[in-house]
């Protein structure tokens, strides 16, 4: 049996792209081998009526909902390979040795992070430390809290973060990733850069308490924010002969039609950044009636 649409990834994005999907009456396969990123997050902000919950509750609630829609068909495995068959669809092979056969694919696999090489980061990702100040900024609001980023990126996220607290610590862990005019600015505004590299961190539980710099200075900091390296998920979307943006993310349209015919994505796949639950949920929704319409006039004019 063909199927409309398989949707590789289990996140907001692939939730939601099924739900809608399944509403349309679409035949879809969702595979999820449940490896989220935000695995460590104990708590997802920015989405209204679901403020604070926990990822792993948002993902019960979300296969509830798929549950009440026969088309749809949820599995816990891992897409392997997609290929483009030369007659038109795709076969999805996954890593228990099963193959499907779709007329669609949706990408919606995310992303994976790679932290800055502190000694001992992991401990406190996901509690104290974060990756997104708009998810978990009003949290440590008024804090002695950091930013730890070793890329050209880090005066802009210093610049966001002050938002939230003017005691700020900028760690650029060795790295001269700021200007000399970046420099300046941060001195007028009273935020402070501390280029040496980070020799530890110190806390408990997953709570910052310090962090230590190679010449042994320790300064105490209750949070902050890290700016990670950021890779596919998956690279069917470079497999499959999609278009990249500069930033990497997969080039789309206004409803997630990639430049490879067939394929759409979503999500943090296609965003890359702002990387909020509601914003892939949208992104989902927007792909999913984009399949949807295609698919309509696929068959509409046969």
């Amino acid at each position: 049996m063909w199927l409309d649409c398989v949707i590789i990834g289990g996140g907001p994005a692939g939730l939601n792209a099924a739900l809608v999907l399944g509403r349309a009456r679409r035949h879809v396969l969702l595979l999820d081998h449940n490896r989220p990123r935000n695995a460590v997050t104990r708590h997802s902000h920015g989405f209204i009526t679901r403020d604070g919950i926990d990822p792993r509750r948002f993902r019960q609630l979300a296969h509830r909902d798929l549950a009440r829609y026969p088309s749809v068909t949820v599995k816990p495995d891992k897409a392997v390979s997609v290929q483009a068959r030369p007659g038109g669809g795709f076969q999805v092979d996954t890593s228990n040795g099963v193959g499907y056969f779709a007329r669609t694919v949706l990408l919606a696999a995310g992303l994976k992070e790679q932290l800055p090489p502190v000694p001992g980061i992991h401990a406190y990702y996901g509690c104290s430390l974060f990756s997104c100040p708009y998810c978990d900024g009003w949290e440590l609001r008024d804090r002695p809290i950091a930013v730890i980023s070793e890329s050209a990126n880090a005066f802009q996220t210093a610049q966001i973060v002050s938002n939230w607290s003017s005691d700020l610590l900028v760690c650029t862990n060795g790295r001269d990733s700021l200007s000399a005019e970046q420099l300046g600015q941060l001195a007028r505004k009273g935020i402070q850069v501390n280029r040496r590299r980070i020799r530890t961190l110190t806390g408990a539980n997953g709570r910052l308490k310090s962090i230590v710099f190679d010449n042994g200075e320790e300064i105490a900091r209750t949070g902050g924010f890290v700016s990670p390296l950021w890779d596919h998920a998956v690279p069917f979307g470079t497999d499959l002969g999609c278009a990249m943006t500069q930033q990497g993310g997969i080039v789309t349209d206004a409803f997630g039609r990639t430049t490879a015919r067939g394929v759409y994505a979503a999500g943090d796949a296609s965003v890359i950044s702002p990387a909020q639950l509601v914003i892939a949920a949208g992104e989902g929704s927007k792909a999913a009636i984009g399949i949807n319409t295609d698919l309509t006039n696929d068959d509409f004019y046969k």
